[in-house]
């Protein structure tokens, strides 16, 4: 009896690895170009950021990427972009995952009131906050050895609010887009490194729910390095 209490001891206080965890762990940068809806001259930026793989087991792991940039538009004004999504994948069959998650955006677009030619329109900033979820499928398919092919597709619903500052009064408003994502890259596996480098492009674009035709679409060339290990 005492050498059962004494393994079961045993067996609580000591460390035990039940299962392996792989992490992916690295960045990613997005050259893109954007145009809105009101047709405005934008110069494309670099947005960069975070990029994170938590695989559980064969069929479920977690995604996690963050883009941040700067745009420049007409008469000077900039503005700020974050643009994050978190997704859990499940594992199809060998080519296809699923997956959900949520998506976050914040834009804030700040005025330049020296700017020349100074501006047509009257000068205000806004500020919007939007979150939502989103499905998708992806797909991968091997071309040669360490070399594959990956696409992803998804369909996001969010909800948007944005803050106009007049400069004598704050008009808040709130909206419903509709949006999609669209990747497709090429990866490859440095083995020795334990490194995978993604080089491909990404299309996002987002519709306003109560009029169409309000677009905002952002779209260009994708760059993702990440380390893997265990844990």
């Amino acid at each position: 009896m005492k050498k059962l209490l004494f393994i079961a001891i045993i067996s609580i206080i000591t460390p035990c690895k039940l299962y392996a965890v792989d992490i992916s762990v690295g960045g990613a940068v997005w050259y893109a170009w954007y145009k809105a809806s009101g047709g405005e001259n934008v110069d494309p930026a670099l947005l960069y950021g975070p990029a994170l793989s938590v695989k559980f087991n064969d069929d479920y792991n977690l995604t996690f990427v963050y883009y941040y940039g700067e745009f420049e538009y007409n008469y000077g004004r900039t503005s700020t972009r974050h643009d994050s999504d978190i997704a859990l994948n499940y594992r199809l069959n060998n080519y296809f995952k699923a997956f959900a998650g949520i998506k976050y955006r914040k834009i804030a677009v700040n005025s330049n009131e020296n700017a020349e030619p100074p501006p047509l329109v009257p000068i205000y900033s806004i500020k919007t906050d939007s979150i939502g979820p989103g499905l998708g499928v992806s797909a991968t398919f091997p071309l040669i050895r360490n070399m594959y092919i990956i696409s992803t597709g998804s369909g996001l619903f969010l909800v948007r609010r944005s803050e106009y500052d007049l400069g004598f009064d704050v008009d808040k408003r709130y909206h419903h887009n509709y949006g999609y994502n669209l990747t497709l890259g090429i990866a490859y596996y440095i083995e020795p490194a334990s490194t995978i480098i993604n080089l491909g492009g990404r299309y996002q674009c987002f519709i306003d729910r109560k009029d169409t035709s309000v677009k905002d679409r952002y779209y260009g060339i994708t760059l993702t390095a990440t380390y893997s290990f265990e844990i």
